[in-house]
């Protein structure tokens, strides 16, 4: 999994910081309808007055805004289609400062978030919630180190999830960190979870996929995160990573590229607003 750990100055890594606080110019840049409203992420990273003037939260990163904003809704209509099924866990794995606990929970009281995590961001996060009085009776923090063991639905077992019971698992923006190996092991885990379950998760697709004026993009960003010294291990084209969803066991499979997160949660916009290609969605149920 990729490492959320903080950093000197006790804040979670720059690209889980980026990911939560692009909701919030997309509530200010964007023309509505908006995709998701979220200004709760912003708030738990509280970046200063001057956010708004990072180069990384304006015009130029309307693509990546947008495929994380797109990535999340998909995510919790998958949530609230399972819930209104019966479904009451909702399993988040790389969690970090994902913010449906605080946002959408309370629609379900029976719902349980189980958000699994290195411990020191969930020690960061926890407190965080604490100072802005921000909702927590329906979430559980599941901490694990992830460079020491990936047995999660262990982890999860300790912390009170019902394994006999079906559940929703996202998985997003993680499998770019992963090994192939380890990618594969993730999609077999999801599959042995109790029937009816579903899952999200999102995979990084090779160049070749990648619309050709976003592929200088694609490279700076790989660059920037071996850089940072969490390099991207793994791609996946969505034929691929279909495939090997099946295997595994999963069935019900939707491959969701840039156009089609496009066509569910974009189209008509005055602003021609529209997600980017460098990362690709895939559900399945169990």
């Amino acid at each position: 999994m990729p490492d959320t750990s903080p950093d000197p100055n006790g804040t979670p890594d720059s690209t889980a910081v980026r990911v939560a606080m692009w909701r919030a110019p997309h509530l200010l840049l964007d023309d509505p309808p908006h995709v998701l409203v979220d200004d709760v992420g912003r708030q738990l990273a509280d970046p200063g007055d001057d956010w708004r003037d990072r180069p990384d939260m304006g015009p130029a990163s309307a693509r990546n805004r947008a495929s994380m904003v797109g990535r999340a809704r998909l995510a919790e209509d998958v949530v609230a289609a399972a819930a209104a099924d019966g479904v009451r866990q909702y399993v988040i794995l790389g969690a970090g400062l994902d913010t449906f606990a605080q946002r959408e929970a309370a629609r379900w009281p029976d719902l349980r978030v189980f958000e699994i995590d290195q411990p020191a961001v969930q020690t960061w996060k926890r407190g965080r919630l604490e100072a802005l009085g921000l909702p927590r009776d329906q979430l559980v923090l599941v901490p694990m180190d992830f460079e020491t063991g990936d047995d999660w639905p262990a982890a999860l077992a300790t912390a009170g999830f019902d394994a006999a019971a079906p559940a929703v698992v996202a998985v997003l923006g993680v499998t770019m960190y992963l090994t192939r190996p380890a990618t594969i092991g993730l999609l077999h885990r999801m599959a042995a979870l109790a029937p009816e379950s579903r899952v999200v998760l999102t995979v990084a697709p090779p160049a070749e996929d990648v619309e050709p004026e976003e592929r200088p993009v694609l490279a700076m960003v790989e660059r920037g995160a071996a850089a940072s010294g969490h390099p991207w291990r793994s791609h996946f084209s969505l034929s691929e990573m279909a495939t090997l969803a099946a295997d595994a066991g999963l069935r019900a499979i939707q491959p969701v590229d840039a156009d089609e997160l496009g066509r569910r949660y974009f189209a008509g916009r005055t602003d021609g607003l529209r997600p980017s290609s460098i990362e690709v969605i895939l559900t399945a149920a169990v």
